[in-house]
């Protein structure tokens, strides 16, 4: 279990405190911004593990598969709780989540013909796409600029998550074909 691994098993952990903090105020008040708070760091090890993974060579298997479940994780725990408070619309949830089912079943086919699959590129854009529109709905800041940039950031995830769910399928296609 090396620092990048840790760090990966700590933003699991951090959903805990962020979704009692999201739903204990309804996304107002102090809770909002310890909610804020905790999944901005949570995020920012995202960044971090994979740093450190990347510059001292310490890439696993391990984190090749629990790195995205990490963020699947935290994003869609985000989702959920911005559905419940009313400030996401269901159907992005919804397709967020059924390409994360999806990407996560074809991973696991990978896997049990011994092939591990790391994120691609645009898994990555969709992930940190993901993030800043989370952090933005958790914020709710009223001035219209802020509005519209956090309803951008609602279709460009959206968007990405379907680009990245077709990127994805096409470049790993000898998975469907190599199933034991």
């Amino acid at each position: 279990m090396n620092l990048p691994n840790k760090l990966t098993c700590s933003r699991m952990v951090l959903i805990v405190p962020f979704v009692i903090f999201m739903l204990y105020g309804r996304g107002e008040g102090w809770s909002k911004w310890a909610a804020l708070a905790i999944f901005i760091i949570a995020s920012l090890t995202d960044l971090l593990d994979g740093y450190i993974a990347r510059k001292y060579k310490l890439i696993t298997d391990f984190g090749k598969f629990m790195v995205p479940l990490a963020d699947k994780l935290l994003v869609c725990s985000a989702m959920i709780c911005l559905v419940e408070i009313g400030r996401l619309p269901a159907w992005i949830c919804i397709i967020i989540i059924a390409r994360e089912f999806t990407i996560s079943g074809f991973r696991l086919i990978a896997a049990d013909n011994g092939i591990v699959i790391a994120a691609s590129m645009w898994g990555k854009v969709k992930t940190v796409c993901q993030m800043f529109m989370v952090i933005f709905m958790i914020a709710n800041f009223e001035p219209l600029p802020f509005r519209y940039l956090t309803t951008l950031l609602m279709y460009a995830a959206a968007a990405l998550t379907i680009i990245s769910l077709v990127d994805y399928m096409a470049k790993n296609s000898h998975v469907l074909s190599s199933q034991k």
